[in-house]
C-alpha cells in the first residue's frame, strides 16, 4: 500500500509540473516559425505547450512569470548526427553502444536502445542550451568491416527525464564513399552494387515471406532481422541517411536514390557546395560540419567553411551535426563560423533548430515557438552565435531544465575539504 503512494505521489507531482503555466515575458523572440521575429514579446505556456506568443499576450493570473528582461528568446538547439547518450567515454567499450560488431545485425542495429538518460554528457548540452538531438550510429573498426549498414537513427529530448527518444527509427545509416568502399571490396562500385543488391533482396523479402519461412528462400546476404529493417526505407517511408564527402560520390548517391526511390538525407558532404545545383533539385537534405575546412583524405579535397553559405543560397536545406557527444555545444559556435563565412544569421539559426526537425519529421511538436508546439525554448544572455554567451533559462516541454552538471557537483564537493569530508578523505 506504502509503495502504491508513494508511486501515486510521485505521477501527480509530474503532472503538477508539467501543468505549470509559464509566461516568458519582455523577450526579443526569434520564433523561427511564420510570426518571425518579435520584439517585446511574451510567451505563454500551458501543460507543457506554448498557449500564446506574440507582443500583446494577456498573461495568465496563474503564470510563474520569468522575466526576459529584453534577452533573445529562441527554440531550443537541435544537433544532428552526434552520439551523445550512447557513448560515454571513448575508449571504455563497455560504455560505448552506438555500434555493432554482429554479422547478423547492421540494418537492424538499432540506437534508442542504448541511450542513457543518465548519461552525464546530455546536462552539459542542455546546459548549453541544446535541448534535441538525432543520435546517429557508427561502424565499430575492423569488427564492422564487411557491414554495409551501420543501423538506425534515433531522435532525442534533451529533457531531464528518464524516456529521452523522442522519435525512434528515424533515419537508417550508411557510408558510402571512401569508407563505404572499404566494407565493400575496396571500390566505390562495389558499395553501390551491394547496396542495389541488398534493396532488391528486401524487396524480394517482402513479396515472399512464405517461402522466407518455409526455408525456400534465395540466396540473401541478410539476415531476416536486417531485411525487416530495411523496408520502410523501400517503401520511402523511412529516409537512408548518407555519409558521403565527395562531389563525384554524391552525384552517384542522387542517381541511386533516383533508381530506388528512396527518401535521401546527406551528412558530410564536404564537397556538396560543388553540387549545391543537383541537390536542390533533389530536394535533398545536408547535414554537416560547418568547421570542415582542412582535407584529411582526397575526398575532401574540396572541403570549404563556404560550404554552408552556398549550399543555402542554392536552395539546399541544412543542418549543422557535431558528432562527438561531448562537445555538441560547439556546434553554436561553429554555426557563427558559417555565419562569418557567408551564411545569412537567420538561415544559421534555422540550421541550428526547425530545419533539423523538419528534416527528421517533427517539426509539429519542436523546431519553433508557435502555439500548440512543445515549449523548448532557451533565453539567452546575448547572441546564442557568440561563445562568451550562455543560456539563461532552458525549458523543454514546458519544464524549466536544470542547468548542474556532474563538473559542477564535483567542483562544489571538493572546493572546501575543511569542512565535512567525504569517507575517502577521512583520517
Amino acid at each position: 500500500m506504502r509503495t502504491l503512494l508513494i508511486a501515486l505521489l510521485t505521477a501527480a507531482l509530474a503532472a503538477t509540473a508539467q501543468a505549470d503555466t509559464i509566461a516568458v515575458t519582455n523577450a526579443h523572440i526569434q520564433t523561427m516559425g511564420s510570426a518571425g521575429e518579435i520584439d517585446n514579446g511574451t510567451v505563454v505556456i500551458k501543460n507543457g505547450r506554448i498557449a500564446a506568443v506574440g507582443r500583446n499576450v494577456a498573461v495568465p493570473n496563474d503564470a510563474r512569470v520569468v522575466d526576459a528582461k529584453g534577452s533573445l528568446v529562441t527554440p531550443g538547439v537541435f544537433v544532428t548526427g552526434t552520439n551523445i547518450g550512447v557513448v560515454e567515454i571513448d575508449l571504455v567499450s563497455q560504455t560505448n553502444d552506438s555500434a555493432t560488431k554482429s554479422p547478423d545485425i547492421s540494418a537492424a542495429f538499432d540506437v534508442q536502445y542504448g541511450v542513457d538518460p543518465n548519461s552525464t554528457v546530455i546536462p552539459v548540452a542542455r546546459q548549453a542550451g541544446v535541448t534535441h538531438a538525432l543520435v546517429t550510429p557508427g561502424y565499430d573498426g575492423d569488427g564492422s568491416r564487411d557491414l554495409l549498414f551501420a543501423g538506425q537513427a534515433a531522435v532525442l529530448s534533451l529533457a531531464d527525464s528518464i524516456n529521452p527518444v523522442m522519435r525512434a527509427k528515424a533515419a537508417m545509416m550508411i557510408e558510402l564513399g571512401e569508407g563505404g568502399a572499404a566494407r565493400a571490396g575496396g571500390a566505390r562500385g562495389a558499395s553501390i552494387l551491394a547496396l542495389k543488391a541488398d534493396l532488391e533482396d528486401v524487396r524480394w523479402f517482402m513479396r515472399n515471406r512464405g517461402n522466407y519461412n518455409t526455408g525456400a528462400a534465395r540466396d540473401l546476404r541478410l539476415s531476416r532481422l536486417d531485411l525487416q529493417a530495411l523496408i520502410p526505407v523501400v517503401q520511402g517511408k523511412m529516409p537512408l541517411l548518407v555519409k558521403v564527402h565527395r562531389a563525384s560520390d554524391i552525384r552517384a548517391v542522387l542517381k541511386l536514390a533516383r533508381e530506388e526511390r528512396l527518401r535521401l538525407i546527406l551528412t558530410g558532404a564536404e564537397e556538396g557546395w560543388m553540387v549545391a545545383g543537383d541537390l536542390a533539385r533533389a530536394n535533398v537534405p545536408v547535414l554537416l560540419a560547418p568547421q570542415a575546412n582542412l582535407p584529411d583524405r582526397f575526398e575532401t579535397l574540396g572541403a570549404s567553411m563556404e560550404n554552408a553559405a552556398r549550399l543555402n543560397q542554392a536552395g539546399v536545406t541544412i543542418a549543422f551535426s557535431n558528432g562527438d557527444g561531448h562537445r555538441v555545444r560547439e556546434v553554436r559556435y561553429d554555426a557563427g563560423n558559417a555565419v562569418a563565412h557567408g551564411l545569412p544569421y537567420k538561415a544559421a539559426l534555422a540550421a541550428l533548430t526547425i530545419n533539423p526537425a523538419r528534416i527528421f519529421n517533427v517539426a509539429n511538436t519542436t523546431g519553433s515557438i508557435e502555439r500548440g508546439k512543445s515549449a523548448d525554448l532557451v533565453i539567452w544572455t546575448g547572441d546564442p552565435l557568440e561563445p562568451s554567451t550562455q543560456a539563461q533559462t532552458v525549458i523543454i516541454g514546458g519544464i524549466e531544465q536544470p542547468l548542474d552538471t556532474r563538473a559542477q557537483d564535483l567542483a562544489r564537493r571538493y572546493k572546501d575539504l575543511n569542512g565535512a569530508m567525504p569517507p575517502a578523505y577521512k583520517q
